[in-house]
């Protein structure tokens, strides 16, 4: 509790700091929730490039990282969830933010690119032979590397599919209490933990050193990119929630939230499926929901009882299919194939039409 106080203290002294900022920002009237969008934007994709940068550089691969990477990877959700939770905001929109962020990701932002460039579960390309044609043979070191990634994607649907189940058990009785809050956030950081655990039998094997000179550059970079993300958001669900009439509007802040948020998501997406790195494509989308179910969800119920959405079965029971559709499409295909694609589409439109018509 004590540290929490801390750190409260410490973003209200930095929310002063930026106050003349803010207030100019408000007084350019209607541009401004178009300026503070454009913040939440390049402030998330600041985080991204530096986390694309760490990973890089092997961070993904230490026990700080493992730590890290998620929370950062999902930190406007995070912010959401516990800005509705200190406002004792709907706890309806908070699930209807985790189950838009994370159905998006799973089914259009991974649907769309594999019918347009197809999307593999790894990086290694089969080798040509002497008149440039592909043989068909791989070396046992790139075979060898091909399944460990399969595995591991494998692995993080895998915790998807059962994270995304729990929510769903604990969900049937339509809200979610303290106790069940306490069950998921205790879910997600036995995940966190499990990691560590493998990441350091990882580094005890490989001798793997520590971190560049860059390392805390890019720490004040990803706080930066986070505090900017909490100004620009608090101060967009405030406004939002003044707006009572029109679709953008307090009625469907957990939809616009989920889109806003997925964003960043979707952009890295489609800029990896152009550059036909597939496989990134997969990874990041797949990682970034264990941040929105369960732990956001956790977050939110640990301040007030959340109640589910209308839509909330629907939502469950499409995330849970599509999770199965990749894991049968990684083990049978190793990639995601067209027509997997066009019906993760689909399944999104039904996602759509059951949420906001049905």
């Amino acid at each position: 509790m004590q540290v929490y106080i801390a750190c409260k203290k410490k973003f209200l002294k930095l929310r002063r700091v930026l106050n003349p900022f803010i207030h100019w920002v408000e007084a350019r009237g209607a541009f401004a929730p178009w300026l503070f969008l454009v913040l939440f934007l390049l402030a998330s994709f600041l985080m991204i490039w530096r986390l694309e940068a760490m990973s890089a550089g092997g961070f993904e691969g230490t026990v700080l990282g493992t730590l890290v990477m998620p929370y950062c990877s999902g930190m406007g959700n995070l912010i959401f969830a516990f800005i509705l939770g200190q406002t004792n905001g709907p706890g309806a929109d908070v699930m209807t933010n985790s189950l838009v962020n994370n159905v998006t990701n799973m089914t259009l932002i991974l649907g769309l690119p594999a019918i347009i460039w197809g999307i593999k579960s790894s990086s290694a390309k089969k080798p040509k032979g002497k008149n440039g044609e592909k043989n068909g043979k791989a070396p046992k070191g790139v075979k060898k590397a091909d399944q460990l990634n399969q595995l591991s994607l494998l692995f993080t649907l895998l915790a998807v599919l059962f994270f995304t189940g729990a929510v769903w058990a604990l969900g049937r009785k339509r809200y979610l209490d303290f106790n069940d809050g306490l069950v998921l956030v205790g879910l997600f950081l036995f995940w966190q933990c499990f990691h560590v655990f493998e990441v350091l039998k990882t580094n005890v094997r490989t001798g793997k050193s520590a971190f560049g000179w860059m390392f805390p550059v890019d720490l004040a970079l990803l706080a930066i990119g986070a505090y900017l993300i909490y100004v620009s958001t608090d101060w967009l669900v405030n406004w939002i929630s003044h707006i009572r009439t029109g679709f953008v509007s307090v009625k469907h802040l957990g939809w616009l939230s989920g889109w806003l948020m997925v964003l960043p998501n979707a952009v890295l997406a489609f800029y990896y499926g152009w550059r036909r790195k597939t496989e990134v494509v997969y990874t990041s989308q797949v990682g970034d929901a264990h941040v929105s179910i369960p732990l956001c969800i956790g977050i939110f119920t640990l301040y007030h009882p959340m109640a589910m959405p209308v839509f909330f079965h629907t939502g469950m029971f499409i995330l849970l299919g599509a999770t199965l559709v990749h894991m049968c499409c990684v083990v049978v295909y190793g990639r995601l194939p067209r027509p997997a694609g066009i019906a993760l589409v689909v399944a999104y439109g039904i996602f759509l039409w059951k949420g906001l018509l049905g």
